[in-house]
């Protein structure tokens, strides 16, 4: 169901309830774009049923679904159109139009386009895990993201959100784990990876269907070039691609997940309650594997784990003050904004 995530804590502050969630979304329900709109967003029902609730809870887990439409004009189209109207007036007024005037023509031919133009749809899932209060986005795209938090803050009074930061960021982790070849405990390197010059050469080696327990990969890392992408397993039961961004990408259920189930189990709920059964406990066990949540802010007095409960405030207060390497307390910038679609 998850092919990536970004994962967001929700401030304690927030005590909503899925009624309230539902009324919310119900005042931005997608619509398709009309004739002359180049863009449009809402929610629709995640079960795909007309009418049916936007909001859906399958073992005391909120799922939306979020879904966006974009009217395909191509830029050498618009500028045809412009120039035919441009060459139009010139024509029959004997004068070139100005800078000015070329731009109100763009905006004309764009609305005379719209309305033949193809459109382009995609969708997200989004869950909320209200215990453990979380937001996770099926996204790789951090500009994608920004839009389903921006609409939900908007619409949701007092939700407030920030993405989660740990004590180590992933990048000098991902450094640690491939160097000393000790991942943490319950996860295991695996075949993929890439590594990035942080000098000006921004020199790329990429590591595809190969072992990364090899020299070759230590000396690229004492060289200079840090991991920005690292396939990794968790329980024998997920793997992952965890980037730089602690982003989590090529998101997949492994064989020991689906040991058991047979082929009548599938379906809406049955589908849910194994996506968010399994990542709900990865997510805990990555955010410790990279030492514990490191905002004091919306992520104070939330464990990375309930094993954890006990001395993460100790580590906290043990790692401030220390030069310790924090995770992404900010979005990281959108370095490919059109990789893959939702």
């Amino acid at each position: 169901m998850f092919k990536n995530m970004i994962v967001y804590r929700i401030a304690e502050s927030w005590q909503g309830d899925l009624q309230q969630l539902e009324e919310a979304l119900q005042k931005t329900v997608f619509a398709e774009c009309g004739a002359t709109q180049e863009r449009s967003v809402g929610w629709v029902p995640p079960r795909g049923e007309q009418h049916g609730p936007l909001a859906e809870s399958v073992a005391g887990q909120w799922v939306l679904r979020f879904m966006s439409e974009s009217k395909m004009l191509p830029a050498s189209v618009l500028n045809r159109k412009v120039d035919e109207k441009a060459e139009h007036i010139e024509k029959t007024e004997g004068r070139k139009p100005g800078k000015k005037e070329k731009k109100e023509l763009k905006d004309e031919a764009k609305l005379d386009l719209l309305p033949m133009a193809f459109t382009k749809q995609g969708s997200m899932w989004v869950w909320i895990d209200p215990q453990a209060r979380t937001l996770v986005l099926d996204t790789s795209a951090q500009g994608r993201a920004d839009e389903v938090v921006s609409l939900l803050v908007e619409g949701l009074p007092g939700f407030a959100l920030a993405l989660v930061d740990t004590q180590t960021s992933p990048q000098a982790a991902m450094a640690h784990w491939l160097i000393t070849q000790e991942p943490p405990a319950g996860f295991s390197v695996d075949r993929e990876c890439e590594l990035k010059a942080a000098d000006e050469s921004k020199a790329v080696v990429r590591y595809a269907r190969h072992p990364l327990d090899i020299d070759e990969v230590r000396q690229h890392i004492e060289h200079g070039k840090l991991p920005t992408k690292l396939a990794m397993t968790w329980d024998d039961r997920v793997s992952f691609v965890l980037t730089e961004g602690l982003q989590l990408k090529k998101i997949a259920l492994l064989d020991a997940v689906m040991d058991g189930q047979s082929q009548d189990d599938g379906g809406f709920d049955t589908d849910v309650a194994i996506a968010t059964g399994e990542l709900s406990r990865l997510i805990p066990d990555l955010i410790e594997a990279l030492g514990g949540e490191g905002r004091t802010g919306l992520g104070e007095g939330l464990p990375a784990s309930p094993q954890a409960a006990e001395t993460l405030p100790v580590r906290l207060a043990q790692g401030r003050g220390q030069g310790t390497v924090t995770g992404p307390a900010v979005a990281p910038a959108d370095t490919a904004p059109e990789e893959a679609p939702f």
